[in-house]
């Protein structure tokens, strides 16, 4: 029967690190992997007898890939701190390794608890996330925001949710939107995506379309209406940060001398 290692990778997570180990308290194995926490971080997770490793932040990807290369065993359920495991999902994990599994890796549905409720509409929900793989098949990867597992392999899918505990309040929601937009229009530009005035113009009133019909925000209430409306918007952002960033560059290469003969 195959086991499995549950990795977290933590910074700063006093708050939430107690919880999200306790909801993994059923797998073989718990790492963590923290980046020079000022908290109670370590501590917290030390108390509950996981082990727990410190390694300078190099960023997400490379960080849960090492979390990964420590375990025990080649199964790996990756979870982040804000996270929890229900009841549910847990069993149905175990259940799932009573043999060799059929895939090499399993995305889990995920859903929010954001604005005094569980979110299960618009984008965010039911927002699929590979957690559960073989580490021999499948590893992270991605640039600066979005990380995701690449997998050789077949990919299936468990039925049972991840809770995720993301935002505080709508204002940490927004600072987070305006942080990783500019990561997002980073990545798109480098990986060589450019904002045409019709993306400024469509991409966010097709977003809030999506978020709101398609999705199912307007089954949702004024909460489904508000994250469609923050959801366009942060589309918008992510493109009006593209354009800039074009804007930038090309100005800075108009600025730059020409070397003469």
């Amino acid at each position: 029967m195959p086991r499995v290692t549950v990795t977290i990778i933590t910074k700063n997570e006093a708050a939430h690190i107690g919880a999200a180990i306790d909801s993994a308290s059923w797998a073989d194995e718990i790492i963590v992997v923290d980046s020079g926490s000022t908290d109670d971080t370590t501590a917290i997770a030390a108390a509950r007898g996981v082990r727990v490793e410190s390694r300078t932040w190099t960023g997400w990807v490379d960080q849960k890939n090492f979390a990964a290369s420590l375990a025990t065993y080649d199964w790996i359920f990756s979870l982040d701190a804000d996270e929890r495991i229900t009841t549910g999902l847990a069993n149905e994990i175990k259940g799932l390794l009573l043999q060799d599994p059929a895939k090499a890796a399993y995305k889990v549905p995920r859903v929010s608890f954001h604005l005094g409720r569980w979110i299960r509409t618009t984008d965010f929900y039911p927002d699929h996330q590979t957690r559960l793989y073989d580490r021999r098949a499948a590893r992270w990867s991605g640039l600066y925001v979005h990380e995701s597992v690449t997998v050789t392999g077949a990919v299936g899918r468990l039925s049972q949710e991840l809770q995720h505990y993301s935002y505080d309040d709508l204002s940490d929601h927004l600072d987070r939107i305006n942080a990783y937009s500019t990561l997002a229009a980073r990545q798109m530009y480098e990986r060589g995506r450019r904002a045409r005035a019709h993306d400024l113009l469509l991409q966010a009133p097709a977003a809030f379309l999506r978020n709101y019909i398609l999705r199912r925000g307007v089954l949702d209430g004024s909460v489904g209406l508000l994250l469609s409306m923050i959801n366009a918007y942060s589309v918008f952002l992510k493109f009006a940060k593209l354009w800039e960033l074009q804007r930038t560059v090309t100005a800075a290469r108009e600025r730059k001398p020409a070397h003469g003969g």
